[in-house]
């Protein structure tokens, strides 16, 4: 992998997909450890754990993973990713969580344009999401869709947005013609890694296939919590 061309790529666009991320033999050991985790663990869970989808069946988010079991936790810690995380949070990785973003079949929900630091609240803004393909992701049934250089805008106001699992959207969005859109189309196993900044959004998934990914997210370990920006949180996404 060249650290140096991703950094720059990172840096300039705000996001970077990285191939083949995790390989082949790798993913069967992820879609097994998926599999124990909603079966086995997921039921032992206090509600705030884990998000559903409208229909009551399917899952939408887990959060936390890394708390509950030891896999999701080392698969943070391979020395390949850390190297390539440090470069871009500009420092050491720390891991804040390891979470699932699902879009079921026929059932997988929208999310709304927003920049993840109108959670993690963070300043400086150096957090990032490491997004890795579960399954095939395409033009139809919901790609992580990035507005290109849009990280380079800061932190913009956000409202709630209705939605379970993400709560918060911008309140206005800027112009695609100045931050021109870009789809995460990918294979399972490939990654997108995003700046906490940088503005994305997916679409409903209403194809037979589904559209999971397993995120990672990693802070540097300069990044603190901003009781301002977390107070604009509190008030709903708001400025003071």
């Amino acid at each position: 992998m060249n650290y140096e061309q991703s950094k720059k790529d990172y840096d300039e666009n705000g996001f970077i997909r990285v191939r083949s991320l995790l390989n082949k033999g790798e993913m069967q050991t992820v879609y097994s450890a998926l599999e124990h985790y909603e079966q086995e663990i997921v039921p032992t869970l206090e509600p705030k754990e884990y998000v559903m989808e409208q229909d009551g069946q399917s899952v939408r988010n887990l959060w936390h993973m890394d708390r509950y079991d030891p896999f999701f936790k080392s698969l943070s810690e391979k020395p390949e990713v850390l190297a390539l995380v440090s470069k871009l949070v500009n420092g050491q990785p720390i891991l804040k969580a390891v979470e699932t973003f699902n879009k079921p079949a026929k059932t997988g929900s929208g999310v709304p344009p927003h920049q993840d630091n109108a959670y993690f609240c963070s300043k400086p803004a150096d957090v990032l999401t490491v997004w890795i393909a579960i399954d095939p992701v395409t033009k139809a049934n919901g790609p992580v869709t990035y507005m290109k250089g849009s990280h380079k805008l800061g932190n913009l106001e956000h409202k709630p947005s209705g939605v379970a699992g993400n709560s918060m959207g911008l309140a206005t969005l800027p112009d695609k013609k100045d931050y021109p859109e870009w789809e995460g189309i990918l294979e399972p196993g490939d990654a997108l890694i995003h700046h906490c900044e940088a503005i994305h959004y997916s679409s409903p998934n209403t194809t037979d296939f589904p559209r999971r990914g397993l995120l990672m997210v990693f802070r540097g370990a300069h990044a603190k919590e901003s009781p301002e920006l977390k107070a604009s949180y509190a008030r709903g996404g708001a400025p003071s």
